[in-house]
């Protein structure tokens, strides 16, 4: 019987999925720091906390690789005790609770007070904002709501999430100073919908009176959009984003798919027509915006014809940004009583040539950027690159704008102006402007 240790515990939280995930494990260090106690971020610790994802079936199975690997660790004796919290656990506590016993103890997604407790630590409702952040300094993600109360039929966030509930705009502007206060130039907000945002506390759609409030914060020079959701799109949104230079030209809208009956089984709430004009009315009113999207293909039903009208809409549309998956078949979504029946084979082919479509169309519209200069933030340093962004594109999931640290230098952290010299699908390279 292993006896317990008497050295101060070493909280080492590991965070999977995505950003609203990154957003909650800071929010997690940031209360076990108020308490005194040492934590560290996907670093060796003794006590480790898994922040799991169980979005779609490849992020469930890297999630539970994690929770077996440090298991493992925990057999070991490398580590003494492993929790997990987060999507997965929320989704799936009594499997996981009966599949892998070893966990010290499963947590859900609203489960922080009582996470803290395990951990030897009191929650302090005192902390609006205040989060330990994972981030390269110069950038940070506000999570302006919790849950969805979307009915598309392919998604488990509601399961995982639960209903909508907006975060109230001076709650947000005062943590948009606090991260103003530490360095921190470009607020990405983040939702399961932005376009939601509101509605249970103001009774309207408010995004773009948020967006008011966070632009007077001094020290913030880009707010970016994610997450947007195509029915009943706020348009007043456009007005700021043209008016307000802090608002970056930039918004990520998950589309899914194009074709009529697919949306509609999808419980989209939209047709091909409602969002061609949608995004036909963003161009005209910001005409420089970079949108950004994620389609679905493989969806219970896709036929050939769904596919191709898909394909050829990505054609036309020419996105400056965009992502394809194949479908995930979610137990208890709407969707899961369909049968999956479009084979993984074709669901990867019909990945692969819409990713390559995009590619092409993305290498087109980066060589019109050559000889042009572009305000960028620079990330970090990687390698013999200085890498930086412009205001069109997001961290880890857009292009990046590469300088050669071996000619030129510029300072992590700051805004550049970068002439683009070169450019390659998705990636292009600069040097800083000598005007």
């Amino acid at each position: 019987m292993r006896t317990k240790s008497l050295k101060k515990n070493k909280i080492n939280v590991v965070t999977l999925g995505c950003s609203k995930n990154v957003y909650d494990s800071e929010v997690l260090m940031g209360q076990l720091k108020a308490n005194n106690k040492e934590v560290v971020h996907e670093e060796e610790g003794n006590v480790v906390v898994i922040n799991t994802c169980g979005f779609i079936g490849s992020a469930k199975e890297e999630s539970v690789n994690t929770i077996l690997e440090y298991v493992q660790k925990k057999e070991e004796g490398s580590v003494d005790k492993v929790f997990v919290t987060g999507c997965l656990s929320e989704r799936y506590k009594p499997d996981l609770e009966q599949e892998i016993p070893d966990v010290d103890q499963y947590f859900g997604t609203s489960d922080l007070p009582i996470l803290l407790k395990a951990l030897g630590a009191d929650y302090k409702h005192e902390l609006i904002g205040e989060r330990l952040t994972t981030t390269p300094k110069n950038y940070a993600y506000l999570k302006i709501a919790e849950g969805c109360d979307r009915p598309c039929s392919f998604c488990a966030i509601p399961l995982m999430r639960g209903k909508h509930k907006s975060t109230p705009i001076e709650d947000l502007v005062a943590e948009a100073h606090k991260l103003a206060a530490k360095g921190v130039k470009e607020l990405i907000l983040i939702a399961q919908d932005l376009t939601y945002y509101g509605l249970d506390l103001y009774k309207k759609r408010n995004l773009a009176e948020l967006l008011e409030a966070l632009v007077k914060v001094e020290g913030i020079e880009w707010i970016r959009l994610h997450y947007a959701f195509p029915t009943g799109f706020p348009m007043d949104v456009l007005q700021v984003m043209k008016r307000e230079p802090k608002v970056c030209n930039y918004i990520d809208i998950p589309l899914q798919h194009i074709a009529d009956p697919i949306l509609k089984s999808m419980r989209r709430g939209t047709t091909k027509a409602k969002t061609t004009k949608l995004l036909n009315d963003f161009r005209n009113a910001v005409p420089d915006m970079a949108i950004r999207t994620t389609l679905i293909v493989g969806y219970p039903g896709e036929t050939q014809e769904d596919f191709e009208t898909l394909r050829d809409w990505v054609k036309e549309m020419r996105f400056e940004r965009l992502g394809c998956f194949t479908y995930s078949h979610e137990e208890n979504t709407h969707a899961y009583s369909l049968e999956d029946d479009v084979p993984e084979a074709i669901k990867q082919e019909r990945a692969n040539e819409i990713m390559e479509i995009q590619s092409q169309i993305s290498w087109e519209l980066n060589q019109e950027k050559i000889g042009k200069t572009y305000r960028c933030i620079i990330d970090r340093k990687e390698g013999n690159y200085f890498v930086g962004r412009t205001e069109f594109d997001s961290p880890d999931v857009d292009n990046e704008v590469l300088i050669d640290a071996r000619e030129h230098y510029v300072k992590i952290g700051d805004y550049t102006q970068i002439t683009i010299t070169e450019a390659a699908d998705f990636d292009l390279y600069g040097k800083p402007c000598t005007i």
